[in-house]
């Protein structure tokens, strides 16, 4: 484990930098996919090519799934690597901060390990199942820190992330069930990167998290980095965070943030 999870830090570090440094000026869109407004452009495939070859020159057998779709295999050994190679794309083509390289790891079906590289705030998440979550760089320094989510606050009192669908009909749902949660608490933040408001969740800089919509490379290093630092993580009640649904929170939170986002129907268009 300590060896996959080496391998995706250094694939991360790698592509974080690609999309960093090498970011052209004149950045455009080079396709669509869930609607006009849902881009990819052409460094999105450069680093999940620069990800996916430097992991299968050195796991040839293992699995991938990319989210640009450009390396999608079974494989033969067990393994497989979750890639999201820059999760907030409308960030980075923008000019925004917010964005980040992803990469999850599962065994025989099970998420183990993830890696998420934040260039522009110069932090690297990572964790093991089972040996929690740390952080490294930007503001934590050169060593690694572990992660802690925050005690549990009174839902009244929870600054809670969420994101919205690129999808115009989806969208319009989702604005209503936050338009109710507003009311109901702290406040809600918009930063574009799922994986990075998992790592926040984490890291105690939000209270929760919440989105619908969400695909596996969004979700698989994020997750397991907000459960090794002490949140709880899940879908509608029951069942595990997916495409329905997506909850981070610490306990005390988690509860009643779930409930309430069941209740509104923050599960469906």
């Amino acid at each position: 484990m300590d060896t996959l999870l080496d391998l995706a830090r250094e694939a991360a570090e790698l592509a974080g930098r690609l999309l960093r440094d090498g970011r052209p000026e004149g950045l455009g869109v080079a396709a669509t996919k869930s609607s006009p407004v849902d881009v990819v452009t052409e460094m999105d495939i450069a680093a999940e090519k620069l990800i996916t070859e430097y992991l299968i020159d050195r796991r040839p057998l293992d699995g991938y799934l990319g989210e640009e779709g450009g390396t999608t295999a079974e494989g033969r050994s067990g393994v497989r690597w979750v890639i999201d190679p820059l999760d907030g794309t409308v960030n980075y083509l923008y000019g925004l901060p917010s964005w980040a390289v992803s990469i999850g790891i599962e065994v025989h079906g099970e998420r183990v390990a993830g890696v998420v590289e934040a260039p522009m705030r110069g932090e690297t998440y990572f964790a093991l199942r089972g040996r929690g979550a740390f952080v490294t760089g930007g503001t934590y320094g050169d060593k690694d820190v572990r992660l802690r989510c925050r005690q549990a606050a009174p839902l009244a009192e929870a600054l809670v992330a969420t994101g919205f669908n690129y999808v115009a009909d989806v969208r319009a749902h989702q604005a209503e069930v936050a338009r109710e949660l507003i009311p109901r608490l702290r406040d809600i933040r918009r930063g574009g990167s799922a994986a990075i408001d998992l790592c926040d969740v984490a890291a105690g800089r939000l209270d929760g998290y919440f989105e619908r919509g969400l695909h596996p490379w969004d979700l698989a290093a994020g997750d397991i980095i907000a459960r090794e630092a002490g949140a709880l993580t899940g879908g509608r009640p029951g069942r595990p965070a997916d495409g329905e649904l997506t909850v981070a929170a610490p306990p005390g939170v988690f509860e009643p943030l779930q409930a309430l986002l069941e209740e509104l129907g923050a599960w469906h268009d």
